[in-house]
């Protein structure tokens, strides 16, 4: 009687479950793939003709119609573009002020954060609206303040001043993490409290465990945006010694020309990082996205 029952399941119920599955394909499934598979091609475009180039001379990067690939290919514009300029030096200052941005970013955004969320004191809401209405805020607009800041307390010319305003004001990463942090159960601060942990350790012991998913998706995001700000190292920096790769790579620009392979080289080379972090750590920043849109 089992093996009729079993061969019954195996012979009827099988197949109406494959056949179910094979239904679930939609034609709006199938469309909305084929979009986002030629919008993946459109964005990954310019990347592809910075690669394609960065192996060219001079006189193939503007042939027309385009050629994609470079003949003959110059291996050497990426040894010419690293020995033009102090390559080395822009790296260390790049990966220096940006692991130093982001390591202080985390930790004042959390703790910006976990106040919001969890910290009831009058004013609360009020003060949390009014410090994400400052994302509406253009940059252009603050830029002169902040360079008059930066002058008087003798930042010009500093990495201070490309670590410690982004560091100090992120309105993005603090509502990112105040929309984790209010996810959790407040029955663990609750059992906290009654063993006797204080604010501090509450948010130091069991918060930030918690939100590791969080934050690994604000320091990815604070990585690229530090790794590749080119305005405000701009502004600040003088000194080519304390130059960043961003800024390193416009001068190659010239006032009358500019040397567009070694450019391209310069900035394929750029990129690298950006990918290894992108490619290393995407689940978590999926994850981070996703779960910090759930209250």
């Amino acid at each position: 009687m089992a093996n009729n029952v079993v061969r019954g399941v195996d012979k009827n119920v099988i197949p109406v479950i494959q056949t179910k599955v094979k239904k679930n394909i939609r034609p709006s499934q199938i469309i909305l793939h084929v979009v986002l598979t030629l919008g993946a091609i459109i964005m990954i475009f310019p990347f592809l003709w910075t690669v394609s180039s960065s192996l060219k001379d001079i006189s193939q990067i503007f042939l027309v119609p385009p050629a994609w690939i470079p003949n003959p290919v110059k291996w050497s514009n990426y040894m010419d573009s690293l020995t033009a300029m102090p390559f080395g030096r822009a790296y260390w200052n790049s990966f220096y002020i940006t692991g130093l941005s982001v390591s202080a970013t985390l930790l004042t955004a959390s703790m910006a954060a976990y106040a919001f969320a969890k910290i009831r004191f009058p004013g609360a809401n009020a003060l949390f609206i009014l410090f994400l209405a400052t994302m509406m805020i253009p940059r252009q607009v603050t830029m002169i303040p902040l360079y008059i800041i930066m002058t008087k307390i003798g930042w010009l010319d500093s990495h201070l001043s490309l670590i410690v305003p982004g560091a100090l004001f992120n309105a993005f990463a603090v509502f990112l993490l105040r929309q984790f942090i209010m996810g959790i159960p407040k029955e663990l601060e609750e059992a906290a409290i009654i063993d006797g942990a204080g604010s501090f350790k509450i948010y130091w012991r069991i918060i930030m465990p918690l939100i590791r998913p969080a934050l690994a998706a604000v320091g990815i995001f604070v990585f690229l945006g530090s790794w590749n700000n080119f305005l405000d190292a701009l502004i600040f920096l003088n000194t080519p010694e304390k130059f960043t790769v961003p800024l390193l790579l416009n001068t190659f620009k010239g006032l009358y020309i500019a040397d567009w392979a070694l450019m391209m080289a310069g900035t394929t080379i750029s990129v690298i990082p950006v990918l290894i972090i992108y490619i290393v750590a995407q689940k978590q920043i999926i994850e981070g996205v996703t779960l910090t849109g759930i209250k």
